[in-house]
């Protein structure tokens, strides 16, 4: 697997990838997850000999993440990491399978066509939502990923937008998958692949298993990275708007925590809001466990949107603002309405704050669909990721 960040950081990409990776092994394959060197120390699983950490920059505004250039010098840290692999024992790889939009996905692709094996290619990445959101000139950054994308992958294609820039990766690809409906149904619409598998992320058996029952917080919790477009700042302006008395948790980090801690103590909500930072995979299940709801509200960025999914596994209600996710969850949701403004949107939001509350004290909560409870499990998960497998290597 090739990777844009270290499967042992933050986000609901590296979760899979570690999770599709412990089932994948389970089932006896050999899996190998190459990805940006982190930087600190004491981190977690730093030795593990699956990974194949290539040289990295840290990302100035969260270390966490890195930077990588897709050049020779990453080339050689992948071969030599996978020759020391097959030097202990492991088989050469019979497939590439990119989990990756940018650097990740330009070292699979290369690495494939040296070994002459196919690609699996998972599109994780609303590319074109994601620059809007963080970028403040998006159409020069896209211009300029797709050219980059055309130096990196000659005959890629023409295009300067972000379904261009897909269309390109997904052009070398076997087959491509994608983690809902509604993004499947996007990426072929835009050409990007004739017929997308859908295959949804999982959450882990094991973990759903032994998952203890915490005490009930009876907060409302948001999970996520920190950054614009998974709207942290509009949902705590929203919740301040709402005058509802539920506390909040917030689980997660980013470069927006010290905005969303100074609007907190700037509106007096110290008492009622949490910030918890990161937490391990198995407490973030147990708080969305405990919570009365997950807050989710991104909005045309997902292209799943995993905690409402994980919440509605482990029998928590979510509030949505991603209208497809809704669709795609078939219950346990509370809709936000759409709105044209980022004004309309964070009133929409306030007044679905108010509608949970008084549901909850009323005791008329949304309850998560019987196709959510038996198919978001990743042993289910992986098995369709290897009928995928077996189909491209005619097996």
């Amino acid at each position: 697997m090739f990777a844009d960040q270290h499967a042992e950081t933050s986000g609901g990409a590296q979760v899979a990838m570690r999770l599709q990776r412990k089932f994948l092994e389970r089932a006896g394959h050999t899996v190998t997850i190459v990805a940006p060197k982190r930087h600190g120390r004491h981190l977690a699983n730093m030795h593990d000999e699956a990974y194949v950490d290539v040289p990295s920059m840290p990302v100035p505004s969260d270390p966490e993440y890195s930077f990588v250039w897709p050049g020779k010098r990453a080339m050689r840290a992948v071969e030599r990491g996978l020759a020391a692999r097959v030097a202990r024992g492991a088989r050469m790889p019979d497939l590439v399978h990119v989990q990756a939009d940018y650097w990740g996905a330009f070292l699979g692709y290369s690495f494939a066509e040296r070994l002459r094996i196919p690609v699996v290619h998972t599109m994780h990445n609303r590319v074109d939502v994601g620059i809007a959101a963080t970028a403040p000139y998006p159409h020069v950054v896209l211009a300029a990923l797709n050219m980059w994308r055309r130096r990196a992958m000659p005959g890629s294609g023409s295009g300067s937008d972000g379904w261009a820039y897909l269309r390109g990766l997904a052009a070398r690809a076997a087959a491509v998958t994608a983690p809902s409906q509604h993004f499947a149904r996007r990426l072929e619409r835009n050409g990007v692949c004739d017929d997308v598998d859908v295959i949804w992320n999982g959450i882990d058996d094991d973990v759903l298993r032994d998952l203890e029952d915490p005490p009930v917080s009876g907060a409302l919790i948001w999970v996520g990275r920190m950054s614009a477009e998974k709207r942290l700042l509009p949902f705590l302006r929203a919740y301040a708007v709402s005058g509802i008395d539920l506390p909040v948790e917030i689980i997660g980090a980013g470069f927006e925590r010290k905005a969303a801690e100074k609007f907190v103590a700037a509106r007096g909500m110290e008492e009622r809001v949490r910030f918890l930072g990161r937490l391990s995979y198995r407490e973030t299940l147990a708080r969305i466990r405990a919570a009365a709801a997950l807050v989710q509200t991104s909005i045309g960025f997902e292209t799943q949107g995993m905690t409402p999914f994980e919440a509605a596994q482990l029998g928590t209600p979510s509030i949505v603002s991603d209208l497809d996710i809704a669709d795609e969850m078939g219950g346990g949701v509370w809709r936000v309405s759409s709105a044209p403004t980022e004004t309309g949107r964070i009133r929409a939001l306030a007044t679905a704050l108010r509608d949970v509350e008084r549901d909850l004290r009323e005791g008329d909560v949304p309850q998560p669909s019987p196709r959510v409870r038996e198919e978001f499990v990743q042993s289910s998960r992986t098995a369709a990721m290897v009928d995928v497998y077996r189909r491209v290597l005619g097996a």
